[in-house]
């Protein structure tokens, strides 16, 4: 009697264990559902956080005075300053190159280097000084004035060799009355 009366209840009970009721498999369908997106969301804000913070430092007064800042400057330049010497626009323009032969600048005092320039002439090196030639950026409207640069060219040219005479400043127009 034990053997029979037994086998129907186990086997009932494993049934009952092994299936699921309706609100067992609904629970588990919407966890499944539901789990993945908010933890999707909460990665989401957490790295929307770290945006909002890099944001707020967009707004530093700073930040807005970098974005805001001039694109060009005008300097006003007195002409009654009196010109530099070549050797004062060498040293402050040119030596950073042509002290070191950097880029392919002919060194300072290299005759070899200087003479088939120097067989161009003085014009021509001028306007290689003024316009850029190369690796070498235009010289004419930064901080010296052509005259300024002249004296410069003529400087190098004549330490590696060349014997060009120095550019005078034009003689200022007497004022009209």
């Amino acid at each position: 009697m034990s053997d029979k009366h037994q086998a129907p209840a186990a086997d009932a009970s494993a049934r009952a264990g092994a299936g699921l009721n309706r609100k067992q498999l609904l629970l588990i369908v919407v966890l499944a559902s539901v789990v993945p997106i908010v933890a999707i969301i909460g990665i989401l804000y957490d790295l929307a956080a770290g945006d909002r913070q890099a944001a707020s430092a967009l707004y530093t007064e700073s930040a807005v005075m970098a974005r805001l800042q001039k694109v060009g400057t005008v300097e006003i330049l007195s002409a009654n300053r009196t010109p530099k010497s070549g050797e004062e626009v060498f040293k402050a323009q040119c030596s950073t190159c042509h002290s070191a032969g950097l880029v392919g600048a002919p060194k300072f005092a290299d005759a070899a280097a200087w003479a088939p320039r120097i067989k161009t002439g003085y014009d021509a090196l001028l306007n290689s000084a003024l316009k850029g030639k190369n690796a070498m950026a235009p010289q004419g409207g930064g901080s010296f004035d052509a005259l300024e640069i002249g004296r410069a060219v003529v400087y190098m040219a004549n330490a590696a060799g060349a014997r060009f005479e120095e550019p005078k400043a034009a003689a200022a127009a007497p004022a009209a009355k």
